[in-house]
């Protein structure tokens, strides 16, 4: 039987999913990851709302702004959501889970609203995040919390998952973060869906979860790691990753310049433009690894949204992929990257299931 996908309006063929952002954020609400300024200066701005007023000083401050880390305007979601339709995509993953505001009655009205295929996670976000019942869950427990999503639905709702993540840590990662990630491994045994992961903010700890997730069964093939380009920024670790057979995800284009310090344990962590970022996915091709990479913009402030100035959602097909095509990048090799590749590991349900 062919494999199909699982939107939020139902399952499709994999050939209709088309160009694919595997990692975005529609509705959101990042109250847990709102950090006020340490400096008094800059206090002011922490609860002013997203707008001119704000804009230059939330380049360099995305998260110490209450407004910018909440997307709560359905209306705003829609128009950008339509920008990137406009510039040729079809399909976009939204990975917002418990902890940060997950919506499926919001994500079906958008689907509804726009034309654009929405595929919903499943998942815990990091410790902080959860409120007590999620912290004191069991590995067993959560794993069947998970499964519940992608098999049944959300709650009442109906709206099923169709990939586990993403599934957040912090490093060193927290207890209850480490039970999400077997739970997740036990959850892809049981549904064969994709595993999106965000590892904690330092260069070993995506090597940390590979040996966790190994050790608890997972298949390494369809476990997405997000955020490579804010992780590894050696080339021998990126390697070193990609031979382990998971799928590697840069998902922040169009963010450059420095990592929030407050955020990261290292002190390398300085972003590559988008022309390192080509560089790197092109290496990683020559490599033997095309097949495990993917591109995403990880959109979750106001501020990198198009009505704020910000790149959006259309950012990687209306002005990345002609970047690749200046580059030397070959259509078979962007295809890969943007349709290809998020097709194989969102595809798992049997049709008629």
């Amino acid at each position: 039987m062919e494999l199909m996908a699982q939107t939020v309006l139902g399952t499709v063929p994999g050939a209709q999913l088309g160009f694919t952002l595997p990692h975005e954020h529609l509705v959101f609400d990042g109250t847990s990851i709102f950090a006020p300024p340490a400096a008094a200066s800059d206090r002011g701005m922490a609860y002013e709302p997203v707008g001119w007023a704000t804009l230059s000083w939330l380049r360099y401050h995305p998260y110490e702004n209450l407004d910018n880390v909440r997307m709560l305007d359905e209306g705003e979601a829609a128009q950008e959501l339509a920008l990137f339709r406009q510039a040729g995509g079809s399909t976009l993953v939204d990975v917002t889970v418990p902890g940060i505001g997950r919506d499926p009655a919001a994500l079906v009205r958008l689907a509804h609203a726009t034309g654009v295929q929405i595929v919903m996670g499943t998942g815990f976000y990091t410790e902080p995040s959860l409120e007590g019942p999620y912290r004191d869950m069991s590995v067993d427990v959560m794993a069947g919390a998970l499964i519940r999503d992608v098999k049944v639905g959300v709650g009442t709702t109906g709206v099923r998952a169709g990939i586990i993540g993403e599934i957040a840590c912090n490093w060193p990662a927290a207890g209850t973060e480490l039970r999400a990630v077997r739970a997740a491994a036990l959850a892809q045994q049981e549904t064969s869906a994709a595993i999106s992961l965000h590892p904690g903010r330092n260069r070993e700890a995506p090597f940390q979860l590979v040996g966790l997730l190994r050790e608890a069964g997972a298949d390494l093939t369809r476990v997405i790691f997000c955020h490579i380009d804010a992780r590894l920024r050696d080339s021998d670790d990126r390697l070193r990753l990609a031979d382990e057979g998971c799928v590697l995800e840069y998902d922040l284009w169009g963010w450059e310049g420095h990592f929030p310090s407050y955020w990261t344990s290292d002190d390398y962590m300085d972003l590559p433009n988008d022309t390192d970022r080509i560089g790197e996915v092109r290496e990683l091709a020559e490599r033997g690894h095309a097949g495990q990479v993917f591109i995403s913009h990880d959109i979750c402030v106001r501020s990198r949204r198009v009505r704020w100035g910000g790149w959006g959602y259309r950012h990687i097909p209306a002005y990345v992929v002609p970047m690749m095509r200046l580059r030397g990048v070959s259509e078979d090799l962007i295809r890969q990257f943007t349709v290809e590749n998020p097709r194989r590991l969102l595809c798992f349900v049997r049709d008629g299931e």
